[in-house]
């Protein structure tokens, strides 16, 4: 008994194989299925009675693409090229039987076809999608670190021209149904499921042509293919320059994708198909694919599902939230808040400043508006939740309230005892602190159980990561309550354990002092700049410093000093910032000068005076070296968290570094970085950068300790 693909036929000899996939929201390609297709094709062309086929899907969606589960299997299974080459080629010899079987198969579409699914499609012969707004058609293989490994790069360039495919597979796009028709991936539109289940079978009945374009002799790729091909020499030059801009040669699977449209689309489709797929298991085989596949998507997604919230508390909802501070971070958090559907009660020290932090959701409400994608009375609607005002009394009745006011102890300490007095005793206190200890500031509170940290990043309304923070009185309820709020409003969040800095601020300033220590070398500052960005990070470390601004850093670092008195170490990098701060009066973008300049309506450049105030040394390091030590800073820092506790769970670790700071996707986060490099190697030359650049290099025993068990 079939348990993924139903199979039934008609009086007319026509097969319909529904595919459902059980447990699971979406199709996705398991061995079950993928078994279970095989048997179908056997049974239908052993039947002289089938006349052709119409694959389909009992769920709203067609095929979501590969089990991204099963490929994190192969991984950790350890399997050597060989194997990888016989698992990948399942799929694509599957698919290559079904198109060249004899007997005519159609897809119809009647949603989501990604990836593997889309590729089943495009072996079919014929191919009708259903018109519904949620259909998605594409190949987004690359944002895994793969290629489309079935047949993909084969046939959607042959299908379409190599033109018009190469962006498809390199940016990963979805495409509407309509879309895919313009551009013939798919042949016929249909508008509700009767009428694509009867294109389907008019085209059997009609034409049912079983071999496919490619098949036929005389085929020819439209637009051309080959290296002395006018239009495809310019399709490659465009898209090799794409690829050098956007990856920096640190992601091997466009530069793979390219190469097997390039080498596959010269010869027949049967040695395109092994192109493909030699190329396809040299990236899964490599460190890559596996960070990304398990960081992005499988860890992310566990974490989306709140594997972290404890157990045996009641799923709860925020109705009614309290934000105390308008400033940039609080208007972000209204912002997001009152699109996941909450009243908001947005409180300043003047009612000018709470209406200004509504206006930053008001502007980004009517540029949603503007573009088509939200009506102007969804904007309203969303706009009349948030209420500004200066009243603590108005935050009666909230469920949670998130304090976003200055770093400053004292301060936040005041705001807390004025919103106690007020807030249900149920409620939850949180600090959007992003540096100062949970523990101390729930000091302040008559029920530190209920206090706990939720650390948001900026810009909110773009960023997708949220770090809850757990001081040391802080209660599973409050874990629980903080992380089903962060779910109602779909961002993706770590728990870590209270520290100075926490996890992502602690780890991510490493970078950023990291960038001052080498200027304070006389590294030049734009090769500083640039060799960050060439190693994946999306801004260098002066720019970023620039952004959250250096007077912040300058009065972190002495409320720090004031801490930790005598036991504070000073750095090169604290030299920097003072002087950033005290003698060039340069604190950051905010205030319109800091280590850039920020000309009105023109672009920021580096200030000229950087050249006097950090005078260049004569020798400069390689872009290498910089990496590494950017690179590697925070892979140390993040190890030392582990080491002490901070962060309990490597996936936390992982998924902290890439969706709070921007640590290179490539990577995998900054643990599976330092895997990447090999452990032994990274621990080597950690030694040798401490021995030549200081202690702040030196690997913590948490790291030997990994060494040794292995």
């Amino acid at each position: 008994m079939s348990k993924t693909l139903a199979y039934t036929q008609d009086e007319q000899g026509i097969v319909t194989l529904t595919i459902d996939v059980p447990d699971r929201p979406m199709n996705v390609l398991t061995p079950e299925f993928m078994a279970e297709l095989d048997q179908a094709i056997d049974r239908i062309v052993a039947d002289d009675s089938a006349r052709g086929a119409v694959i389909t899907s009992a769920k709203s969606s067609f095929i979501a693409g590969a089990d991204l589960k099963e490929l994190v299997g192969v991984f950790e299974q350890g399997l050597d090229e060989t194997a990888i080459y016989a698992f990948a080629g399942k799929y694509s010899n599957l698919y290559r039987r079904l198109e060249s079987c004899g007997k005519p198969f159609v897809a119809a579409i009647n949603g989501t076809a990604l990836g593997g699914g889309l590729e089943l499609c495009l072996a079919c012969h014929h191919r009708v999608v259903l018109d519904n707004p949620k259909t998605r058609i594409g190949l987004p293989e690359v944002q895994v670190g793969l290629l489309p490994g079935a047949g993909g790069t084969q046939r959607l360039p042959r299908l379409i021209g190599i033109r018009e495919a190469l962006p498809l597979m390199l940016e990963g796009r979805h495409l509407g149904a309509a879309q895919a028709v313009e551009l013939g991936i798919c042949h016929e539109l249909a508008s509700d499921i009767d009428e694509m289940m009867e294109k389907a079978r008019v085209w059997l009945l009609e034409t049912g042509d079983p071999v496919a374009p490619w098949d036929k002799k005389g085929f020819k790729v439209p637009g051309g293919a080959g290296g002395m091909h006018p239009a495809t020499v310019q399709a490659f030059m465009a898209g090799n320059a794409m690829v050098a801009e956007k990856t920096q040669h640190n992601y091997p699977s466009p530069i793979a994708i390219m190469s097997c449209v390039y080498e596959g689309t010269q010869l027949p489709i049967d040695k395109g198909l092994k192109i493909e797929l030699q190329y396809f298991t040299r990236l899964l085989s490599g460190p890559v694919a596996r960070n990304m596949i398990r960081t992005l998507f499988v860890d992310k997604g566990a974490a989306d599902k709140l594997v972290r919230r404890p157990a045996g508390i009641d799923k709860s909802k925020v109705e009614k939230l309290g934000i105390l501070g308008a400033g940039m971070m609080g208007a972000g958090i209204a912002y997001v808040s009152a699109t996941a559907g909450q009243q908001v009660v947005l409180l300043d020290t003047d009612l000018d400043g709470a209406e200004k932090g509504k206006s930053y959701s008001r502007a980004l409400l009517e540029k949603r508006a503007a573009r088509g994608k939200m009506s102007e009375a969804d904007a309203a609607a969303i706009l009349d939740r948030i209420r500004p005002t200066t009243d603590y009394a108005d935050l009666e009745g909230c469920d949670l309230v998130i304090e976003a006011v200055f770093e400053n102890r004292k301060i936040k300490a005041e705001v807390t005892a004025r919103t106690e007095a007020v807030i249900p005793t149920s409620a939850i206190f949180a600090s959007n602190t992003s540096t100062l200890p949970i523990t101390g500031l729930a000091e302040a509170s008559s029920r530190p159980e209920q206090f706990i940290g939720i650390h948001f990043f900026s810009p909110v309304d773009k960023m997708p990561l949220v770090e809850v923070i757990v001081g040391k009185k802080t209660g599973d309820e409050a874990i629980a309550r903080a992380l089903d709020y962060i779910q109602q409003i779909r961002k993706t969040p770590i728990v870590v354990n209270d520290s100075r800095g926490f996890y992502t601020s602690r780890c991510f300033g490493t970078y950023v002092r990291e960038g001052m220590e080498l200027l304070s070398e006389g590294v030049k500052p734009a090769l500083i700049e640039n060799a960050a960005r060439m190693a994946g990070m999306p801004v260098g470390p002066l720019a970023v410093h620039d952004e959250v601004t250096i007077d912040l850093s300058y009065k972190i670092m002495k409320q720090t000093q004031k801490d930790m008195g005598e036991a504070y170490v000073a750095s090169a990098a604290d030299g920097v910032i003072v002087r950033f701060v005290e003698e060039f009066k340069r604190r950051g973008k905010r205030f319109g000068a800091g280590f850039y300049e920020y000309p009105e309506g023109s672009k920021k450049f580096l200030w000229p005076g950087l050249a006097d105030a950090f005078p260049a040394a004569a020798t400069q390091p390689t872009v290498a070296e910089i990496q590494q030590r950017l690179l590697y800073i925070q892979s140390l820092e993040t190890a030392r968290c582990m080491e002490e506790g901070v962060v309990t769970e490597t996936a936390d670790a992982d998924i902290g570094s890439v969706f709070g700071w921007g640590f290179p996707p490539w990577t995998g986060g900054t643990l599976s970085y330092i895997d990447t490099v090999g452990i032994d190697r990274f621990i080597s030359e950690c030694e040798r950068l401490a021995q030549e650049f200081g202690p702040r290099f030196a690997p913590p025993a948490w790291l030997k300790q990994r060494k040794t068990a292995r």
